[in-house]
């Protein structure tokens, strides 16, 4: 298993930047394929971006393409989010999860086992 915990999170204006970051505790964090979500008020729980296990390959929801990036340190059991150019419609909770069988259906939240307890981001315009 493998506990998450979401940092980072905050209140800033269009067209600032915020780092999220996703510590890990528990076993074997480099066989986690790594995924980072968001959630607005009364909107479904939708994908923002992932990492594969050795942090090689990316992808990311088109919406926050050239303006987020996801890595990760393996050997400090963390995964972060970078973000960019924010924009007041990136306001949410932000979740980290992990994907243990490293599943190539990515964007699907029923695809990772575990789940932080989310972060807040509201972007102010």
């Amino acid at each position: 298993q493998v506990q998450l915990v979401e940092s980072g999170g905050g209140l800033v204006q269009a067209g600032g930047s915020l780092r999220l970051s996703c510590a890990a505790s528990g076993r074997a964090f480099s066989n986690y394929a790594m995924g980072w979500f968001r959630q607005a008020p009364g909107k479904e729980r939708e994908f923002v971006a992932r990492i594969s296990r050795s942090g090689i390959t990316t992808y990311y929801a088109d919406s926050v393409k050239g303006r987020f990036t996801i890595s990760r340190d393996n050997a400090k059991n963390t995964v972060s989010l970078q973000m960019n150019s924010l924009k007041p419609e990136d306001t949410a909770n932000y979740y980290c999860a992990a994907d243990e069988r490293g599943s190539y259906r990515y964007q699907s939240t029923n695809e990772y086992e575990y789940w932080g307890q989310g972060t807040q981001v509201t972007v102010s315009s």
